[in-house]
């Protein structure tokens, strides 16, 4: 230690200054470029939302004046009326449509009798809509239409009101909805004045004042539920809940009856108003209405669309709220002020009202808008200019336009998370179609606004990144720790609550090696060591200064445990990370069993343990659930890879998936592919294309069914549910295990959660980096592993795919069959790259069509049977030169298309649209990935590999499926020493037995295989978990490494710690019941062996078997030639069409090639919904982040000037932020709390 400390406290030479700082790129500002999309974005929202509005207001507004006996636009105005009762039911038609369908492929619950009594209240409401727009407004002025509408909030005011009352605030924020309720009904009163006592009306339209007022009422019950929990009442109450359950039902059953009332309100009034359904005539048959009944529905629902994007993106106010307000003016000034400058037909002595008559000469526009514009001059107040009436006609509109604003005036200051779920932003799913903006502001939810500026503080959401180390070398172990120090700097460790916290563990495989003296930590654990103390003193000292005192590095804990050792870091900001160095020899080693370790000991002891303490304490039982429910749900496990590359905003992209879906039990990122040559370009476009379509659809169309563990969150509550954690834990013993379980553990474990009802996502805008397989052989070997592992795990998916869907509201039987053609699709690809080859022979040397199919297949049926027979290595030797050999066949094939194109003098043949097809698939794909659309250059590269990727790498999967090593990361020092020892003892077996060169690959590759079990599940013991050496041995081995590590030079200084007694008694049981290392059974790893190559053989038959049927038909249909293939004529790109050429193409490949062709499409559309709401995600942090950035700024600099100002210690508390914050003038939202400096607030 004396060496060690005179070492690190060495003075820092100044010839010796210089530093070796590999990239940080630590996210603190948000980009501008970043900045720059977010207000570009709130930009065109807000001006979508507003033109939509005002289209769709404008459209509505037209066809209730053409339902007027005056308008002289419309022939028949009862087409009009009929056009007005199609927008009226247009929303409830959509309602109906989405309701059944969730009905259908979704499970639903049923509503209780209670619930008619809101099927009442929808009665009512439909009546009251249809009332209003069919038999009122159609005698009104366009500025009482208008303005009549604002009228709808009443009640919202109302409930607002006495939602205030019982919570007790009545004095400021119940101003506000009273003062909205005076205004209304002060408009109210104005508005009957001014046709009923100013003006002489006649019968119909005194009848139409009162039914508008009668009928904005009723309207305004729509939105009942916004505040029925507010009120106390316990049957309202039950009702919300019962409604939340069986939302489909109720949705239906409403959506119906508004269909009827709305009709029969039609129907009825036709006849009663003297007009006469006969002279009405179809929409489509009257251009006018059918195109405004159109754009008005489809401008409705596109603006309550983005409506729903403007509130997930937080431009609540600029793009929603505000364009709302102004809407009514502007529609006014739309229809009034172009008159003014339209040409009129002067008369001496003659009013303006009088000059506005219809010319056959004007424009339809024009002829529209002059229709609108008399419908006011026929108001007395108008023609004979009645001051009085005028006045009262404008105050009544400025107080219903003020009561509404007033009345939803809480929108502005709603708080909303980053990309808030729709059904938590609105009551209702769909908007109004006569009420469109009333309907979008009433509609969002309300909350009670408290008089003092108390800020409930949010559930602490905890994240474990839980990373796993084997054989990483220098740059990859330096990606991830860089990564952890990134979040430490990010998220400082806060002593009050804060929105996230985090913690961070590193379970480091094999870390242990024999030296003379005992077991030492290996060269891959010391080079970690390393790493973690250049990057703290990087993050410590992130602006170096050579007149800056050094600081020396602060000590940390070392601990001897049951499976090896720990050293425990304390980071910069606060946070922990902790190295936990497995020995094999007290552990069990590999990917899954240190996931599973630090899963038990973060969820099971740390979590449950905590809890049980606290129940075996005396504490009350309901109490403890629910806190436990709650902080299961809010405890993450961040699996990361030893190699991960990422930021910060990678990881709360994700958390914020986790935290608003509770059904979402994990979410991964987009995962980039790193490194150099052509494997890795390979491979990033691979990558890419995986992720652009197909993780894409997966999420849109279903669930994503691999979350992989190289970056991936995790929720606790979904790993500790039944059937997922503890089986995930089960050891593999029959064949089929060690493919599904060991092969592909990221996968089986998705495959768990969604078994057991979780859903899976997939974030696009969350990346990551990790290192790929650069050299053609650890490729093949890498997906080797993963070929097989896929298919047993979809296959076990799908074989449960009733159930499943049943369990996960998020997998409908559409998705099933969805993933059952994609499956189908790729277990057929050898033979449909056999297809494309042969074609290739064809374009190429001409050769005829089934020669061409048997010299496609000879070579790969050839490359199949020597996999039986030569080792792997030899067999990725030929694969690579074949490679090689079909990349130039197939750049020959591309050549060859473009010149049938050029030969034939059109690209109308399915070769050709196939390519082009494609190509523009690609290329539209990579344009909405705009960050990554300069990986489309790798895309001929990949073109030219399909045969290698699909063909010959489906072979020498299937045939070596009974191989079980990782394939992977074994090239290091120790792996080569196992390699050579088992060698050495195959060689030895031979030379006992009969000369080594005529050993059979058969007998070796069981030998391989039995090896591989052996390292994977049993290695050999030397010290059994429970039975310990003996007390001196023990000493000796655990001081030995601790000892080395505290006298390294120039490195932490090391304080020796111990374990508690119930933190050693946990290892020891988990060791002894789950992780205990795997004494070795030659009998058991003989019949494993056995059993995996049966297992090939089975696989391997059946996989090729499919494939073989596909190319014997394809064989057939060629040999019979012309009886059953299809002819397609030959057209020019003209349009002309051959009378001599045809092309011919046989079923089967027709049948493929649109399969395929249905397949990309879907998911190309899955695609592009996908990016939208990425989009929505990414620039809804943006906006935040800049926030929090902007929060932590200002809190930073008031706490530095206040140390200049005084000489007081920096403020710990919030009373001390408060006294800085004295002359600052914020309201409730903008209030700076001491959360507020320690973690960002993603509210808005």
């Amino acid at each position: 230690m004396e060496k060690h400390d005179t070492n690190e406290s060495s003075k820092q030479q100044p010839w010796d200054t210089c530093r070796k700082v590999p990239v940080i790129q630590v996210e603190q500002k948000p980009k501008p470029a970043a900045r720059c999309l977010k207000w570009f974005t709130c930009i065109i929202v807000a001006i979508l939302v507003f033109a939509l509005a005002l289209l769709s207001k404008t459209s509505f507004l037209l066809l209730i004046t053409f339902g007027n006996k005056n308008s002289t636009f419309v022939e028949h105005n009862v087409t009009a009326l009929l056009g007005t009762g199609f927008v009226l039911v247009a929303p409830n038609v959509l309602l109906l449509i989405k309701s059944m369908w969730k009905i259908l492929f979704k499970s639903t619950g049923i509503p209780p009798k209670k619930v008619l009594l809101v099927l009442g209240i929808e009665f009512l409401v439909a009546l009251g809509a249809a009332v209003l727009t069919i038999v009122a407004m159609p005698h009104f002025d366009i500025v009482s239409n208008v303005t009549i509408l604002n009228s709808v909030s009443i009640l919202s005011a109302v409930f607002q009101v006495v939602a205030q009352f019982f919570d007790g605030d009545r004095k400021r924020y119940i101003t506000i909805p009273v003062c909205s309720i005076v205004l209304i009904i002060l408009g109210y009163i104005l508005f009957a004045i001014s046709y009923l006592i100013i003006e002489e009306s006649t019968p119909e339209v005194k009848i139409s004042v009162g039914l508008a007022i009668v009928g904005t009422i009723f309207v305004s019950l729509n939105w009942w539920e916004n505040f029925s929990s507010l009120f106390r009442i316990k049957l309202l109450g039950d009702i919300s809940r019962d409604i939340e359950k069986s939302r489909n039902v109720v949705d239906i059953f409403s959506s119906l009856i508004r269909i009827l009332v709305t009709a029969a309100v039609l129907g009825a009034y036709v006849p009663l108003s003297g007009q006469d359904w006969k002279s009405s005539l179809f929409l489509f048959q009257t251009p006018t209405v059918g195109l405004l009944v159109a754009v008005q529905i489809l401008s409705s629902v596109m603006c309550h669309w983005f409506v729903v994007v403007a509130c997930k993106m937080h431009f609540l106010r600029r793009s929603f709220v505000m364009p709302m307000y102004l809407l009514s003016f502007v529609v006014l000034i739309v229809f009034l002020v172009p008159v003014q400058f339209m040409p009129l037909q002067s008369k001496p002595n003659s009013t303006y009202c009088e000059n506005i008559q219809q010319n056959s000469n004007d424009h339809w526009v024009n002829m529209m808008i002059k229709d609108v514009v008399r419908t006011v001059c026929t108001r007395d107040i108008v023609v004979n200019m009645k001051k009085e009436g005028l006045v009262f006609m404008g105050i009544s509109s400025l107080s219903l336009w003020l009561g509404l604003i007033l009345s939803t005036i809480y929108v502005c200051y709603l708080k909303i998370q980053r990309i808030e779920r729709t059904k938590d932003l609105f009551v209702r799913r769909m908007y109004e179609g006569a009420f469109l903006e009333q309907s979008m502001l009433l509609n969002t939810r309300f909350e009670v606004k408290k008089k003092n500026k108390e800020k409930s503080l949010q559930e602490t959401i905890r994240v474990f990144l839980c990373g796993t180390m084997w054989h990483e070398n220098y740059d990859e172990m330096m990606s991830i720790i860089i990564s952890i120090f990134r979040l430490d700097k990010y998220k400082p460790k806060a002593e009050k609550k804060s929105d996230v916290e985090f913690e961070f563990h590193i379970h480091f495989d094999d870390a242990f090696k024999d030296v003379n003296h005992g077991r030492h930590i290996n060269e891959y654990a010391e080079t970690l060591t390393d790493v973690i103390k250049e990057v703290y003193t990087i993050f410590r000292d992130f602006e170096p200064c050579m007149f800056k005192k050094k600081e020396p590095l602060p000590e940390q804990k070392i601990t001897n445990t049951p499976y090896g050792g720990r050293l425990e870091y304390t980071l910069p900001k606060g946070n922990v990370l902790t190295v936990h160095l497995k020995d094999k020899k007290k552990i069990r080693h590999k990917k899954r069993w240190s996931q599973i370790m630090y899963l038990y000991y973060i969820l099971g002891w740390r979590l449950n343990g905590k809890y049980y303490k606290m129940f075996e304490e005396g504490a009350e039982k309901k109490l403890l659930d629910n806190s436990f429910k709650k902080e299961k749900e809010n405890t993450y496990i961040l699996a990361v890879d030893g190699d991960t590359d990422f930021q910060p905003s990678a990881v709360m992209l994700l958390i914020d998936r986790l935290k608003l879906y509770p059904e979402v039990g994990a979410a991964c990122g987009r995962i980039h592919p790193t490194g150099p040559g052509p494997m890795v370009w390979y491979q990033k476009f691979e990558y890419a294309v995986g992720h652009w379509l197909q993780k894409s659809a997966e999420h849109v169309l279903g669930c994503v069914l691999c979350s992989p563990g190289c970056f991936s969150l995790f929720r606790g509550s979904a790993l500790m549910d039944d059937n997922v954690m503890k089986t995930y834990s089960t050891k593999a013993t029959e064949a089929s295990h060690f493919v599904q379980y060991d092969q592909g553990e990221d996968r089986w474990l998705c495959t768990l959660l969604l078994q057991q009802g979780w859903r899976v996502e997939y974030c696009a805008a969350s990346d990551a980096y990790t290192n790929a397989p650069q050299d053609f052989k650890e490729f093949y070997n890498q997906r080797r592993r993963w070929g097989p592992s896929t298919l047993a795990n979809t296959i076990d998916l799908l074989g449960s795919g009733s159930l499943t869907a049943e369990k996960n509201s998020s997998i409908s039987k559409l998705f099933i069959l969805y993933q059952v053609f994609s499956t189908g699709a790729s277990i057929l690809g050898p033979a449909t790259v056999c297809l494309m080859i042969s074609g290739s022979f064809m374009f190429i040397f001409g050769t005829p069509g089934n020669w061409a199919l048997v010299l496609a297949v000879v070579p790969p049926a050839v490359y199949m049977l020597l996999c039986f027979k030569l080792k792997p290595d030899t067999q990725i030797t030929i694969a690579a030169v074949m490679s090689v050999i079909y990349a130039f066949l197939m750049a020959g094939t591309i050549l060859s298309i473009i010149g049938d194109l050029i030969r034939n003098n059109t690209f109308i043949t399915p070769s050709g649209l196939f390519l082009i097809g494609m190509v523009l698939l690609y290329l539209i794909t990579a344009a909405l990935h705009p960050q990554e659309f300069s990986l489309i250059i790798y895309g001929l590269l990949y073109f030219l590999c399909i045969p290698s990727g699909y063909l010959l790498l489906a072979i020498y999967s299937m045939v070596n499926l009974n191989i079980v090593t990782w394939g992977t990361r074994e090239s290091s020092g120790q792996s080569k020493t196992s390699a050579v020892k088992a060698i050495k003892k195959q060689f030895m077996q031979a030379s006992c037995c009969k000369c080594p060169c005529l050993t059979s690959y058969d007998v070796m590759k069981e030998d391989a295989a039995a090896e591989a079990i052996t390292m994977t599940e049993m290695p050999q013991v030397e010290v059994p978990v429970g039975i310990e050496s003996s007390a001196e041995n023990s000493q000796v081995s655990y001081q030995s490494w601790i000892a080395r590590l505290q006298e390294k030079p120039y490195s932490f200084p090391l304080s020796e710690t111990t374990l508690t007694m119930e933190e050693t008694e946990f290892w020891t049981e988990l060791q002894a019941r789950y992780l205990e290392p795997l004494k070795e059974n030659k009998e058991q790893q003989e019949k494993v062996a056995d059993d995996l190559i049966e297992l090939r053989n089975k696989v391997t038959f059946a996989y090729f078997f499919c494939n073989a049927i596909w190319l014997v038909a394809t064989f057939v249909l060629q040999a019979i030639g012309d009886t059953v293939s299809i002819k397609i004529p030959k057209i020019y790109p003209n349009g002309t069409q051959s009378t001599t050429e045809m092309f011919s193409l046989d079923p089967i490949a027709l049948m493929f090639l649109l399969g395929f062709a249905a397949l990309l499409i879907l998911q190309f559309f899955a695609m592009i919904y996908h990016r939208i709401y990425t989009l929505i995600h990414f620039v809804a942090y943006v906006g935040t982040d800049t926030k929090a950035y902007k929060k932590r700024t200002k809190a930073n600099k008031k706490f530095q000037a206040s140390r200049v100002s005084s000489e007081s210690s920096v403020p710990q508390n919030r009373d001390d932020l408060d006294d800085l914050d004295d002359h600052d003038d914020h309201d409730e939202y903008d209030d700076q709390d001491y959360q507020d400096y320690q973690a960002e607030n993603i509210y808005d």
